[in-house]
């Protein structure tokens, strides 16, 4: 089996750490279960693109028991937890490309390899695959019945290659399951943002002026846990309505020129481009600490950074220190990229397990619907967002209520009033 992971003797770790994870993910379990009956992939060849962590492996061996070939690739350099890519291997016979710390051509060396096993269904975490497939590899475009998409900097992209007409196969939009966004991205997001932020630098947030820039589910998630850990929030935004919903939840609301010059730490979520640039890291006070929690380190203009730097060094783990030429100090953590699976494990398992569980699904949807589904980007069905809230519930042992006949009959009629 080709595969190219740091060290298989690594397994052993990988394999009691995604035992540890998967008691946290019911929801997927059950799935498994499933899937090992029906064998709804049987047959098909899956490439993931995902960050190679504890939860992802549980993904993947879900998707082997449903019948699928299974090759994971990473979808972020510095995302891959090695002890679990080693247990894949070894453990489950899984081939994996992917190498913690792993250059940027190295990173694209593995995409393709994972490519090469010309995959059928394409799962992505930030559309590389996608990306890859339509610009270098359109080889691949024949043998592809469709794929799904984990992320919102993702979905962005596809939408916008579908509106052009370049869009070659479907794609599920998994990101935007409300058993995705409304938890994966709020309290998953919140928590391990907050957890890679504290972990690479052993600081305390209470009291210090913490700037979330972007106020969507991820900005919402990581502003609730900054302040409930006492920290003074502040939030900026484009988007009007946003900006409206952090002010009336009780946050400061500002422009980034006017928040860079009091933020102690920065934390960007918006899945656009150059959010902090030149301008505002040269305002920020010595000893800032700008991290980012979107998909890609593009959120930080870290060329414009460097540009009034004279010097740079590594001064912990994840952490680099920018000694800018005014004298200030600035600390970026994880190079810029996701900083809760740079510094820490990423989302906790009970989020993923939602999160996964809609990936397993859509996977299964898009074998049987391929042939009805057009180029474009659908959103998840919503009988599967519902029956993963089902089997959530039912796993937390949480009973809810039923319509009765009378109820669905009100809710259907416009002749009765009051």
């Amino acid at each position: 089996m080709n595969f190219d992971i740091k060290d298989k003797g690594l397994a052993d770790k990988g394999r009691l750490r995604i035992e540890w994870a998967a008691r946290s993910m019911p929801v997927l379990k059950q799935i498994r279960e499933r899937f090992e009956k029906d064998q709804p992939l049987k047959g098909v060849t899956l490439a993931a693109c995902l960050h190679v962590t504890t939860e992802t492996a549980s993904l993947a061996a879900t998707l082997k028991a449903g019948g699928a070939q299974v090759v994971v690739c990473a979808s972020n350099p510095l995302s891959t937890q090695d002890d679990v890519a080693a247990s894949l291997v070894k453990d489950h016979k899984i081939p994996v490309f992917a190498i913690k710390g792993e250059d940027n051509k190295t990173y694209y060396q593995h995409l393709n390899a994972a490519l090469d096993f010309k995959p059928q269904i394409t799962m992505d975490d930030g559309a590389d695959l996608v990306s890859i497939i339509h610009s270098e590899r359109k080889d691949l475009i024949a043998g592809i019945i469709g794929g799904t998409e984990e992320t919102t900097t993702g979905v962005i992209r596809l939408r916008a290659m579908a509106a052009d007409g370049v869009l070659a196969y479907p794609i599920v939009a998994v990101n935007d399951a409300g058993t995705k966004h409304l938890f994966d991205n709020r309290y998953g997001t919140g928590q391990s943002t907050l957890d890679g932020m504290i972990r690479a630098t052993n600081r305390l947030v209470a009291g210090s002026n913490f700037v979330v820039c972007g106020y969507g589910w991820c900005g919402r998630g990581v502003a609730m846990r900054a302040k409930g850990m006492g920290a003074n929030v502040v939030v900026t935004e484009v988007d009007p309505l946003r900006a409206l919903e952090a002010v009336m939840d009780g946050y400061q609301v500002m422009t980034i020129a006017k928040a860079a010059p009091i933020g102690d730490f920065f934390c960007t979520v918006t899945g656009d481009i150059h959010v902090i640039r030149q301008e505002h890291f040269a305002k920020m006070k010595d000893g800032a600490i700008v991290a980012n929690s979107g998909h890609f380190n593009v959120e930080l203009d870290l060329e414009g950074l460097a540009a009034i730097t004279k010097s740079r060094r590594a001064i912990r783990d994840f952490v680099e220190e920018y000694a800018l030429k005014s004298g200030k100090r600035v600390y970026v953590l994880g190079e810029g990229r996701l900083v809760n699976l740079a510094a820490a494990e990423g989302h906790p398992s009970s989020v993923m397990d939602m999160s996964f569980a809609n990936q397993a699904l859509c996977a299964a949807y898009m074998k049987a619907n391929a042939a009805k589904l057009e180029n474009q980007v659908y959103t998840v069905p919503a009988a599967i967002d519902a029956e993963v809230a089902r089997l959530k519930l039912a796993a937390l042992g949480v009973g809810i209520d039923k319509l009765t006949k009378e109820q669905k009959a009100y809710l259907n009629t416009w002749t009765m009033g009051t």
